[in-house]
């Protein structure tokens, strides 16, 4: 039987960095071909690299966010593009811009699956979200490592807010330690 940590897979890592100072978005609207700018629907920038595949959010205030990598290098490829573009047009990037990971969603399969209902009253109310009208998925906050797990009936899960691939492996290991524990693994 394939372990559930086996299954992780990164979806999307998100990540922020800033090269301190503002921008004009119209003008680098035109002048980096590709980029989208319409300021009535999203106040930034997007521009999307297709290898590594990702969009960069850029905001006048110089602000820069990665989204839709599936890796903290992937993150860094698409930065590196942007960063060069900008140099391309003479503006000053910096030597080493600090990009810092804000969110990792990664998904797994647990090989089983779970009564939510159950699961519910095992994992404690105090750390759960679970409406099923709302929403068909249990929301569980974890403290160690700091990150929110989605649990479905068919035992695939999402994990959220982990800063490191680490962070998911670790949520999974103890999310499937609690359900063995509370003698509900399929």
């Amino acid at each position: 039987m394939v372990k559930p940590t086996e299954t992780i897979e990164i979806q999307n890592v998100v990540a922020s960095t800033g090269i301190g100072q503002e921008l004009d978005l119209e003008a680098l609207a035109t002048d980096i071909p590709g980029a989208d700018f319409n300021p009535d629907n999203f106040p930034g920038l997007v521009y999307r690299t297709q290898d590594p595949k990702a969009a960069a959010l850029i905001f006048r205030s110089g602000k820069i966010v990665c989204t839709g990598a599936s890796s903290t290098e992937e993150v860094h490829g698409a930065l590196d593009i942007v960063f060069e573009k900008l140099q391309g047009l003479g503006i000053p990037v910096g030597d080493d811009p600090e990009i810092t990971v804000q969110n990792i969603v990664s998904s797994a399969d647990l090989g089983y699956s779970l009564n939510l209902n159950a699961l519910a009253i095992g994992l404690g109310l105090e750390d759960v979200e679970y409406e099923p009208e709302q929403f068909p998925g249990l929301v569980y906050r974890m403290d160690d490592p700091e990150v929110v797990i989605l649990l479905f009936g068919s035992g695939k899960i999402v994990i959220t807010g982990g800063k490191t691939p680490e962070d998911a492996t670790v949520g999974v290991e103890k999310m499937t330690e609690r359900i063995d524990e509370l003698g509900l693994a399929g």
